[in-house]
């Protein structure tokens, strides 16, 4: 932990020398942007939010509105689905996705709206059996659920 300034001290010669005791530890060493330029933002308008941006871009994250979240949900469920082990996790993932678009349709939140039904549970049945059946047969999956060879 940095010591206090001491009394007496005029508070730029103490936080001077804190800078440069660091510097000669090498504290500043290894810091990320070591030795790069620094970002031209002086030229862009002010965004009050522009930590919060960067930050989520650091950390990989994103936020959509909660519409959009559940569509790319969705899909996500149907890769998962495809990609299951067993006809019994592929009607648990796809009846749980079911379940949060019915939820969504009968309140939805503002923003877009979610543009999406509900998958058939037995029609993703199907199209799960179909690819594993034709995974030995070297007839490879196109995303749109068929087959190569169908289009």
């Amino acid at each position: 932990m940095t010591e206090r300034k001491p009394p007496g001290v005029p508070f730029e010669s103490w936080v001077d020398k804190q800078i440069h005791d660091a510097q000669v530890r090498g504290d500043f060493d290894r810091l990320p942007g070591r030795g790069e330029p620094l970002p031209n933002e002086l030229e862009a308008p002010y965004d009050e939010l522009w930590w919060v941006k960067r930050k989520m871009a650091r950390e990989g994250l994103s936020v959509l509105p909660p519409a959009l979240a559940l569509r790319k949900e969705a899909e996500d469920a149907l890769t998962a689905a495809f990609a299951a082990p067993s006809e019994r996790a592929v009607r648990k993932i796809i009846t749980d996705v079911n379940a949060k678009i019915r939820d969504m349709l009968l309140k939805p939140p503002p923003g877009p709206p979610l543009g999406r039904k509900p998958y058939d549970v037995e029609e993703v049945v199907r199209q799960w059996r179909e690819r594993r059946a034709t995974a030995g047969s070297g007839v490879p999956d196109v995303p749109d659920g068929s087959r190569a060879s169908d289009v």
